[in-house]
């Protein structure tokens, strides 16, 4: 027995310095990464529910405040079409804006996804040389002499896997359901810039004004 704590904290009061940054450090990044993840899937379930309810929606008054602004406009010998486009061209700038609010927190997670188990793997090679190092200072391969090192390297790869996990499927499963809400909001904007289109073409109409 070598008397090794195996618990989380035992292994993280074991490690050298450099071992104890890397795991605090990726703590740190794995409580980041489930703020990030409550963040944007709070977005995206409030922008799909706005959608759902239609243009109606407070969050979506940039929206309506902004077709119905376009629709105002005139424009000399502009076509029902062209009328169209450009109000539908408006509300989508603003649809977009809607959606990068939301979605800015995922290059976070593709950034914590892609980097942590490389600062996991980081701490397991220092880990391991802390082994070699011990057995060098002892000259004995003893379980006791390795195990130290061994321990601190596995519990670095272990946390670094415990950030880069969360945010690898948190990242997926967002981008996808933000994707369907896209389009959801892109389908909408066109009902809404032909309803506006045809609403100010009507009024034209009946006003005596050209179309």
């Amino acid at each position: 027995m070598t008397g090794i704590d195996m618990s989380p904290l035992g292994l993280f009061m074991a490690a050298g310095p450099v071992g104890k940054g890397v795991m605090a450090g990726l703590v740190v990044v794995s409580i980041w990464t489930w703020v990030v993840v409550v963040e944007v899937w709070l977005g995206t379930r409030a922008l799909r529910r706005a959608v759902a309810r239609g243009a109606e929606a407070p969050l979506l008054a940039p929206l309506t405040v902004t077709g119905r602004s376009e629709a105002d406009l005139v424009i000399e010998a502009e076509s029902p079409a062209e009328r169209r486009g450009r109000i539908g061209e408006a509300m989508m700038r603003e649809a977009q804006s809607l959606v990068a609010t939301v979605e800015r927190g995922l290059p976070t997670l593709a950034m914590i996804a892609s980097a942590a188990p490389f600062v996991g793997l980081f701490g397991t090679v220092w880990g391991i040389m802390s082994s070699f190092m011990g057995i060098a200072a002892a000259q004995d391969t003893s379980l006791a002499v390795v195990a130290p090192g061994i321990a601190e390297a596995l519990a670095a790869t272990a946390v670094g896997l415990a950030a880069a996990i969360p945010a690898s499927l948190g990242y997926n499963r967002l981008a996808a359901s933000l994707g369907r809400v896209g389009q959801g909001l892109h389908h909408l904007v066109e009902r809404e810039a032909a309803a506006f289109s045809l609403t100010a073409f009507t009024t034209r109409k009946l006003s005596g004004d050209r179309p």
